[in-house]
């Protein structure tokens, strides 16, 4: 589901950078629960409940009621098209959006070089993965029709953890398409 991050609370509860590794820990490997998070990311487990509620409350999670029981609850990511707006007159909005973007690309970036610097270890899927680099000529509106296709294909592709083959694993992706700077 496409949604355009235009709102400074959205905005700044993506932002947090432990709730950013939490949401991302969410989407690639399933449901957990804040107890897991705050061993996983070496967190106390009360900021690490506080900090799901709040992607709760903006809509990035929500609690996985198939595994949750009692007291114990499990979360989960909303699988989302994630947009963050383009340019903005408000300087908090604005500022917001490149921290996101750029955790994104840092995020993206680690993994990369971490692929990189192992490849053989990943046995069949490091024969199956691509790293490519392309570039081509587009206008503006080629350029939209582009990125909403490639948008289109992912979701085609999107997988729940728990809900993948026998045998799969997560998979980054990493996407970028914007005009050459001269």
């Amino acid at each position: 589901m496409r949604r355009n991050l235009t709102d400074i609370d959205s905005l700044k509860a993506l932002a947090h950078p432990l709730r950013q590794q939490m949401f991302t820990h969410l989407n690639r490997f399933g449901s957990a629960t804040s107890a897991d998070l705050a061993d996983r990311f070496e967190a106390d487990r009360g900021a690490t409940s506080y900090h799901l509620r709040q992607l709760e409350r903006f809509g990035f999670v929500e609690e996985d009621t198939d595994r949750s029981a009692g007291r114990r609850r499990y979360w989960k990511a909303i699988p989302l098209d994630l947009r963050l707006p383009y340019e903005s007159d408000d300087p908090a909005i604005a500022a917001a959006a490149d921290a996101i973007g750029r955790q994104w690309l840092d995020q993206g970036q680690r993994d990369l070089r971490a692929y990189l610097a192992d490849r053989g270890a990943f046995g069949a899927f490091g024969e199956a993965a691509m790293h490519s680099f392309s570039s081509t000529t587009l206008t503006a509106d080629e350029l939209a029709r582009f990125s909403e296709e490639y948008v289109a294909f992912m979701s085609r592709w999107h997988r729940y953890p728990a809900e993948a083959s026998d045998g799969a694993r997560p998979i980054t992706v990493l996407f970028n398409a914007f005009p050459t700077p001269s």
